[in-house]
């Protein structure tokens, strides 16, 4: 393959960034640390070295590198309009080995094989229970001597119900499940279906869809990840309207679905935020609502602030609930550390992010995401504080309210 092209648009893409620093401020890893190579502007000029080869590629590098976390809140606030997050995408693939991408690989088998999601999904209904008692004994000894096995038991979801996809029908407005939407927001399905189905919308969920490619795109593997939004784009060319539970997935569909493929439309430009989307519909035709004593955690994830530039869309969904109070969770913290499979690589980064939004969220009686790793991050958290509140979908809060 000739790499001049890209490599070319991809150190042009990099020129645009004048070194200003407005970016700075809004980077998670530059706030916490605070280092020049933690932050946009000095990774911009480390992937313009590395790319333009006046720099090798070396542990320390690539430490830098991967210690983004493409939350893309530089790219929401700089006014030269830097594409930062193409630029580390490329930049990853120029440092991708199969030692550095064996994880996304082993993860990519288990969440890409039906039967094995099935088995996972199994799993953890049958084990929901004995965990949390394994968890209530785990948490009385010191965290960060616990077994790292041990500490990622705190990131399961809970599946309290074995549920089978819902039934397929006929529509112009579609929902993506996403892998880990499958194995862990079967009930978020129902509930967006039914919420869909009170304003008066037939919403669709096409059987053959697949993995949206955010690990691989962020891992460097960009012709996987590629081969998995031309089989998206396909599979979704017949609707008007992509919707995905999550909003990392949404984010992916939107980077790699903009170029059409063989005659058919481009994917990008029909992916929208599930919570605006269904706002719109049920202002259109709102259904009544049960009144509900509740105070609301919010919690937005980076994707839906920043690639899909919906910051209020949750609160704007929830805010037609009676008698719920809703907060935003330390929003000016940024980034709540998920980030993909940041909270595996890089936990002592990932807890200390989250941690501003855990105390934020000591006195609501539940918190909301639409993003799933934002929402097995928080769990986890509060898994480890002995805190109770749940994490839920704002569609599944919300179907709650529905009348039986």
């Amino acid at each position: 393959m000739d790499m001049t092209a890209p490599l070319s648009a991809v150190l042009a893409d990099a020129d645009l960034c004048v070194k200003c620093g407005l970016c700075l401020p809004h980077c998670p890893t530059y706030r916490l640390t605070p280092h020049e190579a933690e932050g946009p502007r000095g990774r911009i000029a480390l992937a313009q070295g590395l790319l333009g080869g006046t720099l090798a590629a070396s542990p320390v590098l690539a430490g830098h590198l991967d210690g983004c976390l493409s939350c893309r809140a530089c790219e929401a606030v700089c006014p030269a309009k830097v594409p930062y997050g193409r630029i580390l995408d490329a930049t990853r693939t120029a440092l991708a080995t199969p030692q550095r991408t064996r994880l996304t690989r082993i993860m990519g088998v288990v969440l890409e094989s039906p039967f094995l999601r099935m088995l996972v999904r199994f799993g953890l209904w049958l084990s929901s229970a004995s965990l949390d008692r394994v968890s209530r004994s785990h948490r009385e000894r010191s965290r960060p001597k616990a077994p790292a096995a041990l500490r990622l038991l705190d990131y399961r979801p809970i599946v309290r119900r074995l549920r089978a996809v819902p039934a397929p029908v006929h529509g112009t407005v579609a929902l993506f499940t996403g892998c880990v939407g499958d194995v862990a927001e079967r009930d978020v399905l129902h509930d967006a279906i039914r919420l869909f189905r009170a304003a008066g919308v037939q919403a669709a969920i096409p059987p053959n869809q697949g993995c949206c490619g955010a690990l691989h795109q962020h891992s460097g593997l960009a012709d996987a990840a590629a081969n998995r939004a031309m089989h998206n784009a396909e599979t979704f060319a017949r609707y008007d309207a992509v919707l995905p539970l999550a909003t990392g997935c949404g984010a992916t569909l939107r980077d790699l679905g903009r170029t059409a493929q063989d005659g058919t439309p481009a994917l990008a430009p029909k992916v929208r935020d599930l919570c605006t989307a269904l706002a719109d519909a049920l202002d259109a035709q709102p259904p009544q609502w049960q009144p509900r004593s509740l105070r609301v955690g919010i919690h937005t994830a980076c994707t839906q602030s920043n690639v899909f530039g919906a910051k209020e869309a949750i609160r704007h969904l929830l805010a037609r609930l009676p008698g719920v109070t809703l907060i935003d969770l330390a929003p000016e913290s940024g980034c709540c550390g998920a980030a993909g499979t940041a909270f595996i690589t890089q936990p002592a980064q990932a807890a200390a992010l989250l941690q501003p939004k855990l105390d934020a969220a000591a006195e609501v009686d539940v918190i909301v995401s639409a993003n799933i790793g934002c929402s097995l991050h928080f769990l986890a958290g509060l898994r480890g504080l002995g805190l109770r509140a749940p994490v839920l979908h704002p569609v599944s809060l919300l179907a709650q309210a529905l009348p039986a």
